[in-house]
């Protein structure tokens, strides 16, 4: 028996909506991670980023069709400097987030989600330097219970 996928575990696109929405608030309330996340940014920044994290976790490529994949992504935060311990509260918001959207409080299911953001945030980390460039083409990671899938995912 096969298990579906994150996305479908997690609810699907509602679900993530509900996560990037949760994860957008807890960042503007935190003192350090406020500064990036009061800044006018893409109207449709919630919305962008329930659609990428969607992807990441097998839903569908809407994120990769209409934003231009992981380099869009990276590109957005390359170069911007990082707080010392921004990853850190970054991955806190979002493991907080999932309990204020009401996904699912399955171990397994928490741990990738975790597993996934700490690989995340160490990846955009390492275009945070102000001389950082972003690779063109790279498409969206796809994560499952197994973690990374593929080693030219990213």
């Amino acid at each position: 028996m096969s298990r579906p996928s994150i996305f479908e575990f997690a609810g699907g696109e509602s679900a993530f909506l509900a996560l990037a929405a949760a994860h957008h608030e807890r960042c503007l309330a935190d003192p350090v991670l406020n500064h990036p996340f009061s800044h006018p940014g893409h109207p449709q920044h919630v919305a962008r980023l329930a659609g990428y994290w969607a992807e990441v976790f097998g839903g569908p490529a809407l994120y990769s069709l209409s934003c231009g994949g992981h380099s869009a992504m990276l590109d957005i935060h390359a170069g911007a400097g990082a707080e010392d311990d921004l990853g850190e509260r970054f991955i806190r918001c979002f493991v907080q987030a999932a309990d204020d959207a009401g996904l699912p409080d399955d171990t397994d299911f928490r741990a990738v989600l975790r597993s996934y953001m700490e690989w995340a945030v160490r990846d955009v980390l390492a275009y945070s330097p102000r001389d950082s460039q972003v690779a063109p083409g790279l498409p969206v990671p796809r994560w499952s219970w197994d973690g990374l899938q593929g080693t030219d995912a990213v």
